[in-house]
């Protein structure tokens, strides 16, 4: 089988999903590379996956397939996202200094500022108009320069170098090589900038030295992680903004009942997440020795990709799983993974789409989609799911 899977319309998921759960939860697919890989589909069986240290990032082993169609194979056959960041002692201490500076508590303060750039970004959008471009997009890149204290006027550079990282199809090896020098050579920069000229803002706090037996970063462990933040700090949230969006309008009778009830935007949120049929590409592990998952045996060497969104629609793990119930608790999908690899910029997109989706209601009460739910187009190619764009009319 080809994967992705091509559904039967921007919002809905693949008819593969409910029969592979059913049929064949481990099976066997080709990737836009043309190389093999194994598939995960059942919620029990991607959340072991994603715990258990014998699945690794290390998709640069000989025999790994390729996720992307270039001769490097993307983002997640680079050797810099298979660091010594992303997995054992090195990926736990890397953890242990980012939870330190990147917390709740932290994000948490950031509501206002998020509240007042959408208010700011509405006032400025065409009515009819596409609210990804006009909020869904530049609101989680301007939340997220400023967090990492990077200049706003750099957001178009972000956006064709993330689009390069995070595309299947689209760009040819020298162009993705460009690319990546390119932000690799620009994060360095501001690196060293808020080295010499510390600021208040992530990367700065990030450069001291920490009172602990974790030391400090060094500064190829920063611009890895400056890019790695900004790429899906901003990415993904700028497409489930219109997602989210999109799902609570095409049936009228749940954004009415949020404008009846704030009290249901944190659980909405958290259900928009669940219910999202248009995820991502999943995420990808290498089998290090032969594991045993359920009744199938994964031999070592084999590349394993877990299909988030499946297991989110699992009837095994939810109940009225096809249905779409603001109100779910508890909740426990798996749209931002799970184990020690779980997102850690979860909280901060919780709170970016719980901010946007108050202001929403606050400020445009009569919102409604412009055109049929059936014209929304999917963006195609990509590691990230999402809409080319989301008409709406108030």
């Amino acid at each position: 089988m080809d994967y992705p899977f091509a559904p039967p319309t921007a919002l809905d998921p693949p008819d593969e999903w409910e029969r592979l759960r059913a049929e064949c939860p481990v099976s066997r697919i080709r990737m836009a590379s043309g190389d093999e890989a194994l598939l995960l589909t059942r919620y029990d069986d991607v959340r072991t996956l994603l715990a258990d240290p014998r699945f690794t990032h290390h998709l640069t082993k000989p025999g790994a397939a390729k996720v992307a169609d270039s001769e490097s194979g993307g983002v997640f056959n680079d050797p810099g996202f298979a660091s010594d960041m992303t997995s054992g002692e090195g990926h736990r201490r890397w953890r242990r200094m980012m939870s330190r500076s990147f917390t709740a508590k932290r994000v948490d303060e950031l509501r206002p500022r998020i509240e007042e750039i959408a208010h700011g970004l509405l006032s400025e959008m065409d009515n009819p108009g596409d609210l990804i471009a006009a909020l869904g997009f530049p609101l989680p890149v301007s939340v997220i320069c400023e967090l990492l204290g990077v200049p706003e006027e750099y957001r178009d550079r972000f956006s064709h170098w993330s689009d390069a990282m995070l595309n299947l199809t689209r760009y040819r090896q020298d162009e993705l090589n460009t690319a990546a020098a390119e932000f690799r050579a620009f994060m360095a920069g501001h690196v060293r900038a808020k080295r010499e000229n510390p600021g208040d803002d992530l990367i700065s706090e990030l450069t001291v030295v920490v009172d602990s037996e974790d030391g400090r970063m060094s500064e190829l462990e920063l611009i890895a992680t400056a890019q790695g933040l900004l790429v899906a700090g901003h990415e993904t949230t700028a497409s489930m903004i219109g997602k989210m969006v999109a799902m609570l309008l095409t049936d009228r009778s749940r954004w009415e009942r949020l404008l009846a009830d704030r009290g249901l935007i944190p659980s909405a949120v958290e259900e928009t997440l669940r219910f999202d049929a248009n995820p991502n590409f999943g995420i990808p592990r290498y089998v290090s020795e032969q594991v045993t998952l359920g009744d199938e045996t994964i031999p070592a060497g084999s590349t394993v990709i877990t299909n988030l969104g499946s297991a989110n629609r699992d009837a095994c793990a939810f109940a009225d799983a096809a249905d779409m119930m603001l109100d779910r608790r508890p909740n426990p999908h798996l749209a931002f993974g799970a184990g020690p690899h779980s997102c850690l910029g979860q909280a901060l997109a919780r709170v970016e789409l719980q901010t946007v989706l108050a202001v929403l209601l606050d400020r445009l009460p009569g919102l409604s989609l412009a055109v049929e739910p059936g014209e929304l187009r999917r963006r195609e190619g990509l590691i990230v799911g999402g809409l080319e764009e989301l008409p709406v009319r108030w």
